[in-house]
């Protein structure tokens, strides 16, 4: 096991720092200086590792888009034909609507990248393309195209439903969204293809 330098804890410790504030906060909710202290690092210290505010959100976005590409696959070998309905009560639940900071970056983040320069979304639509390619893996259909439609509607459903159930007041309602959403994705979805790994 190779030790890890301080250097790059410090720079693991700015990042996540950077990520959890802009899921929380928005990219123009948070400032260099609230980002470096709740890294508890100086300014300085924040811009010798990431160079700016831009290149914090863009290290952010791929460090959250990358947590998903992950964690499909882990879904899909730990619950064979039910990694949908599993994968979807995980992204849906309480737990999970109320933690912005940790919470999924395609909800939090594809907001925030629409207003960004075209090297971010571009960036963006790479780690897109490849989350609709695990999902469309665990999914049957006619044809590698349709599974692929399916991908996009599905993440589709599921980033609008958290959204949704997030922003309203009461717990029963965000519940009854939760449910619906489930219900949207698996009717979407179909047939489920067991996991070949």
């Amino acid at each position: 096991m190779t030790k890890v330098s301080k250097k790059e804890e410090t720079r693991k410790r700015i990042i996540n720092a950077a990520s959890q504030a802009f899921r929380s906060n928005g990219y123009a909710g948070i400032g260099v200086d609230g980002i470096a202290k709740e890294a508890g690092v100086t300014s300085g210290a924040f811009y010798a590792h990431l160079g700016s505010k831009e290149g914090a959100f863009e290290v952010a976005l791929s460090v959250g888009l990358d947590e998903v590409i992950t964690a499909i696959p882990e879904f899909q070998r730990q619950h064979g034909k039910q990694w949908l309905v599993a994968f979807s009560d995980y992204y849906l639940s309480q737990s999970h609507r109320e933690n912005l900071s940790c919470g999924c970056a395609m909800t939090t983040l594809s907001p925030e990248v629409v207003r960004t320069k075209p090297q971010l979304q571009s960036l963006y639509e790479e780690k897109m393309k490849e989350i609709v390619a695990l999902v469309a893996q665990g999914i049957e259909g006619d044809s590698k195209e349709e599974c692929i439609a399916k991908g996009w509607a599905l993440l589709g459903v599921l980033i609008g439903g958290l959204t949704t159930a997030r922003a309203v007041a009461s717990i029963k309602t965000a519940d009854q969204i939760a449910t619906s959403i489930k219900s949207a994705v698996i009717n979407i979805a179909g047939n489920i293809k067991e996991s070949t790994t």
